[in-house]
C-alpha cells in the first residue's frame, strides 16, 4: 500500500489514507473508486503523483487504473 505514496514531502495524511483505501483489495470496489475520485478532486501535485502511481499499479482492476489516469489528466489540464 505505501508504495503508492510518493516519497516527496508534502504528502498529507489524507492523501495517505485515500491511497490506502484505493489499493486495499479487501474493500469494496465502490469505495476504492470513490477514493480515486476524491484524489482527483484534490487537484494537487501530490495527488497527481498518487494517481499516476495508482494507474501504474497492475494489482488494481483495469477500470480503477483507467479512472486514476483520467483523474490525473484532469489535474494536468487544470494546471494549464
Amino acid at each position: 500500500m505505501m508504495s503508492e505514496i510518493p516519497e516527496e514531502g508534502g504528502v498529507t495524511e489524507e492523501l495517505r489514507k485515500l491511497a490506502g483505501i484505493a489499493t486495499d483489495m479487501q474493500m469494496a470496489g465502490k469505495m476504492r473508486t470513490q477514493a480515486i475520485k476524491q484524489l482527483g478532486e484534490m487537484a494537487s501535485h501530490e495527488a497527481l503523483l498518487v494517481l499516476l502511481n495508482l494507474a501504474a499499479n497492475d494489482k488494481l482492476n483495469i477500470d480503477e487504473r483507467e479512472l486514476a489516469l483520467k483523474r490525473a489528466r484532469e489535474i494536468v489540464r487544470k494546471g494549464r
